[in-house]
C-alpha cells in the first residue's frame, strides 16, 4: 500500500498537481523556513548572520550526502542549472577540431551552452536516442579522437528516458573524455551517485524534484578536475581568504566555492535546505520507491485507456515523467480542458506530461484521467 505523505504538503484541495518536472510545490516546513527567515530580517537584520552561514554550510552538506560527493568542497551554490553548464563550457580550453557528445532530446540549457562554442571550432554530435535500441550504446558509439566531453541529462524531460549513466562513466574514463551530468529531473527523485557514475560535473536547480525555489542550485565540480575550469566570474566571496577584505593579494579558493563570484542567496539557501531536510529524512530510497511506484501507476492509467496512445518508454529502473497522447483529437483541447480544472501539468514531447512526486496521492491520479475520460467521452 502507499504510504501517505501528503500531510507535509498544503496544497489546495482543488489543484491536481502533475508537473514537479517543471516547478514543484514547497513542502510545509519550508513555508515556515523562509517565513521566520523573513520576520528576523524585519526585526533584528543580519544581526545573526553567523546563523545564516551555518545554514549555508548545512545545505551544502546536505547536498553532498545527496548526490555522494567526496565533500562539500566539491559543491557550489549556483543562480541556476544553465548558469553551470556555462561554467564548464566556458571553462574548458577548447582547441579547434574538439566535439561534444550529447543526445538530441536535451533541454536548451543543456545545448545552448555548447552549440554557442562553434566559433571556436567545436562541434556537437546530438545523438539519436528514440531511435536506437540501446541509448547509452548510441551514445558511446559517437565518441571518437576528437571528443572532449559528453554531456547528458540523466532523465530526458521530454520523454522521462533514462540512459545507464555508470556505463557512460566508465567508457568515458576509459577514453579520457569528461562527463558532465545535467540532473536537474533526477536529483530529488532518485539516489544519485556521482562518484558511481564517475561523473567530472553534474548540475541541478532546485525548484523540480528538490521542492525548492526558483534562483538556487548546485554545481558539483570534482576535485581531480577543478583546475581544468578558468573562471569566467570574480568576486569577493570567491577567494580562499574570504572575509579578509583589506589584503591586496588573493587566491582563488581552492574549493567549489571559487564558482561563487558574490553575495549567496540567503533566502533561497534557508528555503531549500528545509524542503531537502524532508528528502533526507524520508530517505532517498523511500522517495524514489514512491515514485517509481506513482509513474508506473500513471503508465497503466495510460495503458489502460484506449483513446490514449503513450509517448514515454517505461524505464527499467521506474519513471518520474510520463508522456502520451490522444490517439485521436487535439492534445492542446485536452490540456486546456486539464488546465481549466486544475490539474497543473505540461504540454512536451508531442504530448501531455504528468510527473507526480513521491507525496502525491494516487486519487489525485484518479482525479486527473477522470477528467480525461470526462473529455474524450464529450469529444
Amino acid at each position: 500500500m502507499s504510504k501517505d505523505y501528503s500531510d507535509h504538503f498544503n496544497l489546495d484541495e482543488e489543484v491536481i498537481y502533475l508537473n514537479h518536472a517543471a516547478v514543484a510545490p514547497w513542502p510545509s516546513r519550508t513555508e515556515r523556513a523562509v517565513n521566520d527567515f523573513c520576520r528576523e530580517n524585519v526585526t533584528i537584520g543580519s544581526k545573526k548572520y553567523s546563523h545564516w552561514l551555518k545554514v549555508e554550510a548545512q545545505l551544502k552538506q546536505q547536498l553532498t550526502e545527496l548526490i555522494n560527493a567526496a565533500s562539500c568542497g566539491e559543491i557550489a551554490l549556483v543562480k541556476n542549472t544553465s548558469e553551470a553548464l556555462s561554467f564548464v563550457a566556458y571553462g574548458l580550453d577548447w582547441q579547434a577540431g574538439d566535439n561534444i557528445v550529447t543526445s538530441d532530446e536535451e533541454f536548451p540549457s543543456n545545448m545552448i551552452p555548447w552549440e554557442s562554442l562553434a566559433n571556436q571550432g567545436v562541434t556537437v554530435k546530438k545523438t539519436k536516442l528514440n531511435k536506437a535500441t540501446d541509448p547509452t550504446q548510441a551514445l558511446i558509439d559517437q565518441i571518437d579522437s576528437s571528443t572532449r566531453l559528453l554531456t547528458i541529462s540523466s532523465v530526458q524531460y521530454a520523454s522521462g528516458l533514462r540512459v545507464d549513466l555508470e556505463r557512460l562513466g566508465q567508457t568515458c574514463q576509459k577514453h579520457q573524455v569528461l562527463f558532465c551530468i545535467d540532473a536537474i529531473q533526477s536529483v530529488g527523485a532518485f539516489a544519485f551517485d556521482v562518484q558511481k557514475n564517475q561523473a567530472d560535473f553534474v548540475m541541478a536547480d532546485g525548484h523540480k524534484w528538490m521542492l525548492g525555489p526558483e534562483g538556487l542550485g548546485f554545481f558539483y565540480c570534482k576535485k581531480g578536475v577543478m583546475d581544468k575550469l578558468k573562471l569566467t566570474q570574480f568576486g569577493w566571496h570567491m577567494v580562499e581568504d574570504m572575509g579578509n577584505y583589506d589584503t591586496p593579494l588573493w587566491e582563488t579558493a581552492h574549493s567549489a566555492r571559487r564558482f561563487e563570484c558574490g553575495s549567496p542567496n540567503m533566502l533561497s539557501i534557508h528555503a531549500l535546505s528545509a524542503s531537502l531536510s524532508l528528502l533526507l529524512e524520508i530517505g532517498i530510497d523511500q522517495v524514489s520507491q514512491s515514485i517509481v511506484q506513482r509513474g508506473q501507476y500513471v503508465i497503466d492509467k495510460v495503458v489502460d485507456n484506449k483513446q490514449l496512445r503513450l509517448l514515454s518508454t517505461p524505464n527499467p529502473d521506474g519513471n518520474n515523467i510520463v508522456v502520451f497522447k490522444l490517439t485521436q483529437g487535439d492534445d492542446s483541447k485536452l490540456f486546456d480542458y486539464l488546465t481549466l480544472n486544475h490539474v497543473v501539468c505540461a504540454k512536451r514531447g508531442g504530448g501531455i506530461r504528468f510527473s507526480p512526486h513521491f507525496y502525491t496521492p494516487l486519487s489525485v491520479i484518479d482525479r486527473a484521467f477522470k477528467l480525461i475520460e470526462t473529455y474524450t467521452a464529450a469529444n
